[in-house]
This record gives structure tokens, sequence and C-alpha cells, in this order.
């Protein structure tokens, strides 16, 4: 993606937070020459080899489940907060702007053993059910129910390359303090862009 030098995050323990804490992402490959996307969960872990990995898995009925393969090149894009920015809010005049987060990881598929896939989803359910009042592990389902896995196929992305962006009004350093005021009197979306620049001030 197109990102300018100064909105450019190249702290790696930055990034692999980021994936780790907003790990719904968006899967594109190419199908019959039409870009083709599916929203889902995609965890960064490491494989047996210690590499980084992301893993994922998708229904088979979904289009996209019959032109993944080994070896296929693909997109994964992760967002984070975003929020409009009033050129108001500016000392000077200038044109509205969008502040916002976001990573792209380029990568090559792996498809997984059915062994590899019930494995990923264990560490998926137990990872979220952490904060459940009551969590629920698929050890205790019954085997009715884990038949619905044969309707998915799991995969593991080996990272080829991540390109990360943060645009939060680099370059206005004087209206900081009047942009993060205002986005802290709106909503959820906006009180958070206004924590990811917060970070940014030395």
């Amino acid at each position: 993606m197109f990102i300018p030098e100064h909105y450019r995050n190249n702290d790696p323990t930055e990034i692999r937070n980021f994936l780790k804490n907003n790990s719904f992402g968006i899967l594109i490959n190419t199908i019959e020459g039409k870009p083709w996307g599916t929203h889902i969960p995609l965890e960064l872990t490491q494989n047996k080899k210690g590499s980084e990995v992301l893993v994922g898995h998708i229904a088979k009925a979904n289009l996209q489940s019959k032109n993944l393969a080994n070896g296929d090149q693909v997109l994964c894009i992760f967002n984070g907060p975003h929020s409009y920015i009033s050129s108001s809010w500016y000392t000077k005049e200038e044109v509205p702007t969008w502040n916002y987060v976001a990573v792209h990881v380029y990568g090559t598929v792996k498809l997984q053993s059915q062994e590899e896939l019930l494995d990923a989803l264990h560490q998926l359910v137990d990872k979220y059910e952490k904060a459940s009042k009551n969590p629920i592990s698929l050890n205790d389902m019954s085997k009715k129910t884990m038949r619905q896995v044969t309707g998915i196929i799991g995969f593991e992305i080996t990272i080829n390359e991540i390109q990360a962006v943060h645009k939060l009004s680099q370059g206005r350093n004087q209206d900081h303090a009047k942009i993060i005021d205002e986005l802290e009197k709106r909503g959820p979306a906006e009180k958070a862009v206004a924590g990811e620049m917060r970070k940014m001030i030395p």
C-alpha cells in the first residue's frame, strides 16, 4: 500500500502487538482475475519451525477455499482505529483528513492437515473464551457438533512482508492537543484514535 515515509511504522514490537490485538482481518486472493476477500480471524503465531505465521480457516462452501492452494500468495489486511479529522481543529486553514492505523501482511499459503486445523481451532477458542464468564471448550463439544469442522479448511500463511501505517496527524504537532481533545469528546472509535495519538507524544 502507499505509505508516506513519515506515516510508516517500522517498530516490529508495535506491529506484532497490533496484529495480536486486531486479529480479525481480511484474507484476499484472486479468483479468475477478480480480487476476492473474506473477513476472518487471522492469528499471529509461530509454526513448528519457529517461523512467524498467520493461522486461519474458511468454509469449504466459500469459493475462495477452492482457489487456495499451497504456495499461493495472499494479502491480509488488518484495520485499527480510524476517525475523520476536521480541519476546524487546526490553528491554520487546511483541508480535513482521516487518521487511521492499519497493517498489510503479504504471505505464502500452506494448507493445514485435519490435526493441525483442530489444534488451531482449540487455540483460537481457548484464547477468546478466557474473558467469558462461563468459558466453553471444544473438548466438551459432542461428536455431532464437532462434525461441523469437516466443512472448513485451515491454513497458515508464512509472512513475506509487512507494511504498517499509523497516520496520526504527524507534522501537525502544534495541533495535537486540540485534535486529541476534540476526538475524546466523541465516540469509542474517535477516543481510540486519540489514544493512539497520545502514544506518539514524546
